[in-house]
Formats: C-alpha cells, structure tokens, sequence
C-alpha cells in the first residue's frame, strides 16, 4: 500500500463533487429496509449480531449528480447505463495493470497508479431495492447544506479538504493523512465515506464496547457502549463514540473529534450520530447525521449498505516506503532557493 494514499487526493476530491455529464426522503424516520429480512444473527445478549468483515465501496457520490438533479433513486436500466459508462471511462484511462498511469487516481490529474489499485467498486448503492443517486439522503436535493463562507481548514486540514493553500515551512503543517497519522477522506470517520480502496472494517462486538478496524491507515475506532462523554478538553483523532441501542439499531453519538482531523474543517460544535442496522445476514444499513450549526445551514443526512466480504483485512503499511513526505518538504526548500523571477 505504501505511498498510495496521497496519489489519490485529487481523485477523492472528485468523488465529493458531482460526476460530470450525470430527491428523497428526509433522514426522520428510518426505511423499511430496517425491519429484518427474515432472522438475523444475534449475540447472547440478544442484540443484533454486527461482527464480521464489511465494505462500504459504492460507486454512488456523496454529492447527488447534475445529471440526476430531480432524482433521488433511478431505474435498474439508468442504473446499469451508468455503471457500465462508469466502467468503460476507467477502462479507457487504463485497463491493464501495466498500462500507464491514469489522471482518475492521480494527485492533481498527474497520475498515481493503475486501475490494478483501484477497488472503488462498480456498482450504485441500494436501500430497500432502489438504486440510489447520492449518498446524501437529507437535504433532498443530495447537496451538502453548507454556510456561505462557512470556516474550512481549522487546524491545518480536516478531512476530505482540498491542499490548496497549506504550507510547506513543516512536516507538522502539512495533512494528517499524508503524514500517515490517520486514514484520508473520512474512511474512519465519523461518517465514515468509502473511497478508491481500502473500503473494508472489521467489526467485533461486546455488551461494554464495539471496535471498528478500519482498512486504511489500520486505524481503529472504539464506540464505549451507555457511557458518558468524556471533557472537552480531551479530543481523540476518531473523537469520543458512545454507543447505545435503540431496539435493533446501534445508536452511536460522537464529539470532541480533534481539529486535525474533523470532517471537512468543521468547527468544535461537529456532532455526528451514526445508526447501524443488520438487516439481513449479509448488509448493515449505515445512516450517519452530521451537525454543525457554524459550518452547515441544517444537520444533514448520508445513507448507504455496508455489505459483508471475504476476510481478512491486511495491514496497510502507510510509511513503509513512502518518499511523499521528503519530496514535498525537500521541492519545496529546491523552489525557495531558486533566485526569484523578475
């Protein structure tokens, strides 16, 4: 795995914005796709059984597509029309893993690597049988809510920002993820967004406490089960998770996310709650509510399956090999020392 997050910045960065040339419900009540589907597994205690290998890859945007404005869910035909155009421009980027590199996962359209790395998936999500347009369920126009010149980049880079603008005086400015302390593009979360690769979690579960190992960057998330939130004053990378259930959905609340690493430059009031749903043996619908009162005009809602796959999960080595950290730091002390243009 190596260096290969940061060759992918500029093509998660595409990810969050409408694809080119492409509303629902409300996130109040939760869809019939919550009532099990036959029965589920349960843990002795008698709750939904969550444990098990899952991926989150979708080729669904976070951001509803212009193409699909007036439509929060499409027809299985649309649906194969696009997967399919979908897979014919990432086949003609490049479809041989010794072909060329390709601009879709490169950084800044320069190129990474070749499709032989990219596991982003191939198909739209679906919930209850319906092929869905966005990740975002709520606004119903599948449009991130944000506040005119709401605050970006506190901290030196939440998640899923762009690199504009960031300095190069010190490794400790640059982005978290691509100085290998936490995964890139919110695959962590809270919420947690699939992205090229890397899209699987490993859940384990206990009546204290339930543990989500991330694939990227091995992070690993921990939701301490009806507890109270620890002070203000103590922020983690992944922030504080507490977890309850509310009959068969895991209810899971989580603040105190440190600056660093809050979701696309939030503020101290980012609040996320995240609901998991087994409803079948194979998928967890995962629903996640993001609020933040300074950076959005209204709480906003993301929707999708979490489907089970094949273990294990391997260990991503993020440093191991990595020479973007000594080439960014020394290009740019090559820059500062050319005489300047007059």
């Amino acid at each position: 795995m190596s260096y290969r997050f940061l060759a992918c910045i500029g093509a998660f960065a595409a990810m969050l914005a409408p694809l080119p040339g492409q509303t629902t419900s409300t996130a109040a009540k939760p869809t019939s796709a919550t009532k099990a589907k036959g029965a589920i597994p349960r843990t002795p205690d008698g709750h939904p059984d969550l444990q098990g290998i899952w991926t989150n890859a979708t080729i669904t945007p976070l951001v509803r597509p212009n193409a699909f404005k007036d439509k929060a869910t499409i027809s299985d035909a649309e649906a194969t029309a696009y997967e399919k155009q979908d897979h014919e421009v990432l086949e003609s980027q490049d479809g041989k893993s010794d072909g060329p590199l390709i601009a879709a996962a490169g950084s800044s359209g320069t190129g990474g690597y070749n499709v032989l790395f990219v596991d982003r998936g191939d198909k739209l999500a679906r919930v209850d049988g319906q092929v869905r347009t966005s990740l975002i369920i709520d606004p119903p126009d599948g449009k991130i809510p944000t506040k005119p010149r709401a605050p970006r980049q506190r901290g030196g880079g939440g998640q899923g920002e762009g690199y504009a603008g960031m300095s190069y005086d010190s490794v400790k400015n640059r982005p978290t993820s691509e100085r290998c302390l936490i995964g890139f593009g919110s695959t962590s979360g809270p919420p947690m967004l699939p992205v090229l690769y890397n899209n699987n979690y490993e859940i384990v579960q206990t009546p204290d406490a339930i543990m989500i190992l991330v694939e990227m960057v091995h992070d690993v998330r921990v939701i301490r089960m009806n507890a109270q939130h620890a002070s203000s004053d103590i922020q983690r990378w992944l922030g504080d998770s507490i977890g309850h259930w509310d009959g068969d959905t895991l209810v899971v609340e989580t603040i105190n996310v440190n600056r660093m690493n809050r979701f696309r430059g939030a503020s101290d009031k980012f609040k996320v709650t995240e609901r998991f749903q087994r409803v079948d043996k194979n998928t967890i619908l995962y629903r996640a509510t993001i609020d933040d009162p300074e950076s959005y005009t209204q709480p906003w809602t993301i929707e999708y399956p979490f489907l089970s796959t094949p273990g294990p999960v391997f260990e991503y080595a993020c440093h191991e090999g990595n020479y973007a950290m000594t080439d960014i730091m020394g290009g740019a002390r090559k820059m500062e020392a050319q005489p300047a243009k007059k």
